[in-house]
C-alpha cells in the first residue's frame, strides 16, 4: 500500500482555474518553519526561489536551496521542502487541464526539457537579470490571481509561458534543441519516454523500445544521447530505480514483491540491480521501523 501523501487538485476545487500562485513565505509561516512531509502532486509545480537556505528533495535526490533558483517538479514525483530560513519567492502550481484550456500543448512542455518525470532534476540557476524578470512575472501572476478580472486565466497562461521560456533559455541545454525538434528527433524522445512510462515493468532492454518505435537500437541510442546527455539504457534504468525507491520507502510491500512488480523474475536479480544502481541493498534502503 502506497503511504505517500498525494494531492490531486491544485486548489482543492474541481471547478477552480486549476492554477495557484503562492508566496513561499506563506507555506513556511503556516507550518511554523517545520518541513512538510514527502508528498506527490497530480499537477506541475514550479518554485521560484529568490533566496532560501535548506534543501529540496526530489525523488530521493537532494538539492540545496540558495539564491536565484527555479525548481521544476513533474506530476507524480515525490518531493519535500526543508527551509532553514524564511524563503523569498513564489510557488506556481498548475494542472494539465489548465494548459489545455490555454492552448499550451504537452509537446511544448516536453520540448522545454525542464520537467523530468524521473531521474536527476536539479534547479535552473539564473542570472540577476533573469531572476528579476521571472519574479516580476510571478508577482504579476499573484496580483492577477488575487484580483481576478475578465481573461484572468488567459493572462496567467501567458505569464506562465514567459516564465517557462525564460528558464529554458537560461539553462545549460544543447543550443540546437529546437533545431533538432524540427526534424523529428524531439518527437522520438517524447515517444520513447512515453513508452518507458507505460512499459518499464515489462521492458528492461533498449531493443524492446527500438522495435516498438520501428528504429534500430543504435539510432535510438544516438538520438537519446545527443538530446539528453544520457543513453537510452540509462533512462530506462533511472525509471526503474525511482519506482523501486518510491515503493521501498513509501509502501509496505516486501523487497521480493517489489522486484516481481518491476519485472524481475528472481528477487536476487532485483537486489543485484538495485545495489549496482544505488550502492545500497533494497533492505537497507527501506526505512527502519
Amino acid at each position: 500500500m502506497d503511504t505517500v501523501k498525494n494531492y490531486d487538485k491544485v486548489n482543492g476545487d474541481p471547478v477552480s482555474l486549476e492554477i495557484r500562485i503562492d508566496e513561499l513565505i506563506t507555506a513556511y509561516e503556516k507550518s511554523q518553519g517545520q518541513p512538510d512531509e514527502p508528498h506527490r502532486h497530480d499537477f506541475y509545480t514550479v518554485l521560484l526561489v529568490e533566496k532560501s537556505q535548506g534543501k529540496h528533495l526530489i525523488d530521493f535526490n537532494e538539492y540545496p536551496f540558495g539564491e536565484k533558483q527555479v525548481f521544476f517538479v513533474a506530476p507524480g514525483q515525490v518531493h519535500q521542502v526543508v527551509d532553514e530560513i524564511p524563503p523569498k519567492g513564489f510557488a506556481v502550481l498548475f494542472s494539465q487541464s489548465f494548459l489545455l484550456r490555454n492552448n499550451i500543448s504537452e509537446h511544448f512542455i516536453h520540448d522545454l526539457n525542464l520537467f523530468h518525470d524521473f531521474g536527476y532534476a536539479p534547479p535552473v540557476e539564473l542570472s540577476d537579470e533573469s531572476m528579476q524578470k521571472i519574479c516580476s512575472y510571478g508577482s504579476d501572476m499573484f496580483t492577477i490571481q488575487n484580483n481576478p478580472k475578465t481573461f484572468s486565466s488567459e493572462a496567467l497562461g501567458a505569464l506562465l509561458k514567459l516564465i517557462l521560456i525564460e528558464c529554458h533559455q537560461a539553462c545549460t541545454l544543447p543550443n540546437d534543441l529546437f533545431l533538432q525538434s524540427e526534424n523529428g528527433k524531439s518527437s522520438l524522445i517524447r515517444n520513447f519516454k512515453e513508452l518507458i512510462e507505460s512499459n518499464y515493468q515489462d521492458w528492461h532492454g533498449v531493443q524492446d523500445y527500438a522495435e516498438n518505435l520501428n528504429i534500430s537500437t543504435d539510432h535510438l541510442n544516438r538520438v537519446v544521447k545527443a538530446q539528453t546527455g544520457k543513453t537510452a539504457k540509462e533512462h530506462i534504468q533511472s525509471k526503474i530505480v525511482v519506482e523501486a525507491k518510491r515503493l521501498l520507502y513509501f509502501s509496505d510491500m516486501s523487497s521480493k514483491e517489489i522486484g516481481y512488480l518491476l519485472g524481475f523474475s528472481e528477487p536476487a536479480n532485483f537486489s543485484a540491480f538495485f545495489k549496482k544502481q544505488t550502492g545500497s541493498s533494497p533492505s537497507n534502503f527501506q526505512p527502519k521501523n
